[in-house]
C-alpha cells in the first residue's frame, strides 16, 4: 500500500510499511496474584466515591463559544471531574489532550534534529514535532511538521513511540522515518534555528529540549544497535513545577515495548 500525500510548498511521499500481524510483548511487568503472565494492569486515575473532591483547577474559559454568556467552573459529580460549563445555555465546553506528532529521521545512519528557534526551550535540539492539526493523520501531521521546521521530505517508516504526559495534558507520536529524493533539509525559521544531522555517538544528550524527545532517543539507539525494531509506549510522570526536559524530574511508568517484525513487508496497490 502506497500513500502519496501532496503538500506544498513540496511534493511529501509517505509508504507505510506493515509490521507482521504477530505481535508480543517485549516487556512485561512483574505478575500480580490473580491475573494472568503477559496480563498489564492499569489502574484507573479518577475519582472514587467518598474520596475527597479532586482540587479545583484554573479556569482557562470565560465565555461561552455556543451563547456568549459567562461560563461557571463546576464539579461534576456523575463524572468526577471539573467542568467548564455556560450559565446560560448550560453548554459543556471540554478540555481534551493534545497530540504532538513528529519524525525522527534517519540517513546514513545519522538523525535529523532541530535547534528550537521559539519558545519553549529556545536554543536546544529536538527532532521535528509539533501539534496535530484538524483533519489531517497523525502520520500526515509528523510529516507536515518535519517539512514545516526542517524543510525536509520524508518516508515514514513506522509508528516508534507514544508516550502520554498527563501533567501537561499532552500525548507524543513519533515515526521512524527516512529523507526521501531529494535528501535535503534546511532550518525553517522562526521555528527553527538550524537543523544538522548527527551520527548516534554524537547526539547533544544534554541540550534536548523534551523529556520524551529523549526518551524516545535513547530507546531509537538502544533498537539500532541491537536491531530489533520495537513499538514504545509509555506513561511519563512530571514532577509539579519540572522543566520540559529537568533532569531527574520525570520518569517513565508503565513501560509496553513491542517488536514490530520484518518491517519490509508492504503490498502495492
Amino acid at each position: 500500500m502506497t500513500l502519496r500525500i501532496a503538500l506544498r510548498p513540496a511534493p511529501l511521499l509517505l509508504r507505510f510499511i506493515l509490521p507482521r500481524p504477530s505481535l508480543l510483548l517485549h516487556q512485561l511487568p512483574t505478575r500480580r496474584a490473580g491475573h494472568g503472565p503477559g496480563q498489564r494492569v492499569i489502574h484507573c486515575m479518577g475519582h472514587q466515591a467518598g474520596a475527597t473532591q479532586p482540587p479545583t483547577p484554573p479556569k482557562t474559559i470565560h465565555f461561552c463559544s455556543q451563547c456568549a454568556g459567562p461560563v461557571d467552573l463546576r464539579f461534576v459529580s456523575s463524572e468526577d471531574r471539573w467542568r467548564h460549563i455556560c450559565s446560560a445555555c448550560s453548554h459543556v465546553h471540554y478540555i481534551n489532550p493534545r497530540n504532538v506528532v513528529g519524525c525522527i529521521v534517519e540517513h546514513e545512519d545519522q538523525v535529523l534534529l532541530c535547534r528550537r528557534g521559539i519558545q519553549p526551550q529556545l536554543g536546544k535540539w529536538t527532532v521535528p514535532a509539533g501539534y496535530m492539526e484538524l483533519q489531517e493523520s497523525t502520520a500526515e501531521g509528523a510529516a507536515r511538521e518535519t517539512l514545516e521546521e526542517a524543510g525536509a521530505a520524508v518516508e515514514i517508516v513506522a509508528p516508534y513511540v507514544h508516550f502520554d504526559i498527563p501533567g501537561i495534558g499532552q500525548a507524543y507520536l513519533l515515526f521512524r522515518a527516512r529523507l526521501a529524493p531529494p535528501f535535503t533539509f534546511a532550518a525553517q525559521a522562526p521555528e527553527s534555528l538550524e537543523t544538522r544531522l548527527f551520527p548516534l555517538e554524537d547526539i547533544p544528550w544534554n541540550e534536548l529540549a523534551f523529556s520524551a524527545v529523549s526518551l524516545a532517543l535513547r530507546y531509537y539507539v538502544e533498537d539500532r544497535r541491537s536491531q530489533s525494531w520495537r513499538m514504545h509506549h509509555g506513561v511519563i510522570r512530571k514532577q509539579a513545577g519540572a522543566g520540559p526536559n529537568d533532569p531527574g524530574s520525570f520518569k517513565l511508568t508503565d513501560y509496553m515495548g513491542l517488536p514490530l517484525g520484518a518491517e519490509r513487508i508492504q503490498t502495492q496497490a
